[in-house]
């Protein structure tokens, strides 16, 4: 079953946060920066009408030795449950594969400026993708308490609490 693939960068993440953290990305703005050597100015065409990006990226300062497949309890707090590796969203995985929604404040040219990325200051940019409201979650979603509690403070400003 093992396959492997190999995944080019489109863009890379340029400005903004240069270190991951647990909390405070609201606010952070940064630059989707699109390869110019592979694309155009068309390939961006219309995305301006899109209020929100859906970004998927490569974890690139994850430590490779610190992988935890198995379940772990999230951010190492003993008052949360042990949940599997896929029942987290953090940079110990497998494939150092991240997922994040954006609000897009401007294209210009090949530089989509963005807020609220949760990727640092040279990040491979691997797809984006804009966000349609009819592509989110159908029906009721459900969730432990746990995540909430967690990602109280995540978009919060720098210095908010």
């Amino acid at each position: 079953m093992a396959e492997s693939y190999e995944v080019v960068p489109v863009a890379h993440v340029v400005g903004g946060r240069v270190e991951p953290t647990d909390d405070y990305w609201g606010g952070t703005r940064s630059i989707i920066r699109i390869d110019g050597e592979r694309f155009t100015s068309d390939a961006v065409k219309g995305l301006d009408a899109f209020s929100h990006l859906e970004v998927v990226f490569r974890f690139h300062l994850t430590d490779p030795t610190d992988l935890n497949l198995g379940a772990r309890r999230p951010r190492d707090n003993p008052d949360w449950p042990e949940v599997g590796t896929f029942g987290h969203r953090n940079m110990r995985r497998l494939n150092w594969l991240g997922v994040s929604r954006c609000r897009l404040l401007e294209v210009d040219g090949l530089d989509l400026h963005v807020e609220d990325l949760d990727a640092v200051d040279g990040t491979p940019v691997l797809d984006v993708k804009p966000w349609f409201a009819a592509m989110g979650p159908r029906g009721e979603v459900s969730e432990p308490e746990w995540p909430s509690v967690m990602l109280a403070d995540y978009y919060a400003a720098p210095g908010e609490r």
